[in-house]
């Protein structure tokens, strides 16, 4: 079952990553491409100012170099790029006002939904185009041998999978390596259920699992490099996209609960906080932040919760 062939295209991303981010982060910080911090964040925080960020450049060149040269012989890889590289472009967009206008604010917020919407309707056309059978997708905890067809509901059973993963991709970026060690979990679960069912998509896992394990050299505390909004929205691009051409996007809820832990407390925090005028149920949100303010180092927050994540995706592979 496995191969040289199987772990090839991770080999392949790992050495890309590795070696442009020592060529990429110095040209960051000639650009003085650095972090913003919010005043209202953790204090610990402050000193994180500088550091460079759009370090998911490196990590969409990795995965889109190393993932075009296996798409001429598996085309069913293509949209998982289309939606990593697509909503790696927004993130970029959003990155480079942000630094270009050296502001906290970069895409307003109209242009960034109407963006993401624009591309998470063209990647559901692809699927139900190209690949209608991935409509029928698979309920958990069934064995794999109940599936539901969605009909017309699947067109927005995407829009509400993809923009909640994307985005619960993008709060959860808020710790050095937090994001990284997260998801590269999450892809390994996407490796083994593809070669399980014996899909190609395996190909675009393994070269994430690469390009996150290269990247984390950089980015684990104290981080040399962030990847800013160009690598979060990525990522959670990436996890959508290879859930729903593995026919699972139920799944997320399982594989991705630190994702979605994320968006539901920011979330509650921001209805609490209006529907009593000013109390809130959490220290600070995301909820990385919540164990932050409770005592936790930085570092054991995100041992933490990649260890939630491998718990998760051992119940996910119970669910198969």
């Amino acid at each position: 079952m496995f191969s040289i062939e199987i772990f090839l295209p991770a080999f392949i991303s790992f050495a890309l990553t590795v070696l442009l981010c020592p060529i990429f982060i110095p040209i960051l910080h000639r650009m003085k491409f650095g972090q913003f911090i919010r005043e209202e964040g953790p204090e610990s925080h402050l000193k994180k100012a500088g550091t460079p960020t759009m370090g998911g450049i490196v990590m969409l060149a990795a995965f889109t170099v190393s993932s075009l040269a296996y798409m001429l012989n598996e085309p069913q890889i293509f949209p998982v790029i289309l939606l990593t590289v697509g909503f790696g472009f927004i993130g970029f967009l959003d990155d480079f006002i942000k630094l270009a206008k050296k502001r906290s604010l970069g895409l307003r917020a109209w242009q960034k939904l109407g963006l993401q919407i624009v591309l998470t309707g063209y990647f559901a056309y692809v699927i139900m185009s190209d690949y209608p059978e991935l409509t029928q997708i698979i309920i958990p905890f069934t064995g794999g041998q109940v599936a539901w067809n969605l009909g017309v509901l699947f067109v927005p059973f995407v829009f509400v999978a993809v923009l909640g993963t994307v985005n619960g991709a993008n709060f959860t970026d808020g710790l050095d390596g937090l994001a990284t060690s997260v998801t590269v979990v999450i892809a390994m679960f996407f490796v083994v259920l593809s070669l399980k069912i014996g899909s190609p998509v395996y190909i675009t896992a393994m070269i994430m699992v690469g390009t996150l394990l290269g990247f984390l050299i950089f980015n684990t505390y104290p981080a040399k490099v962030f990847m800013g909004d160009t690598g979060s929205l990525a990522l959670g691009g990436f996890v959508a996209a290879e859930a729903f051409m593995l026919k699972a996007p139920l799944f997320i809820i399982i594989v991705a609960f630190i994702y979605l832990a994320e968006i539901l407390s920011v979330m509650l925090q921001v209805s609490y906080f209006k529907i009593t005028h000013g109390k809130r149920i959490f220290k600070m949100s995301p909820i990385h932040h919540h164990f932050e303010l409770s005592g936790f180092e930085e570092t054991r927050v995100v041992a933490m919760f990649t260890v939630v994540t491998i718990l998760c995706c051992f119940i996910g592979f119970i669910a198969l």
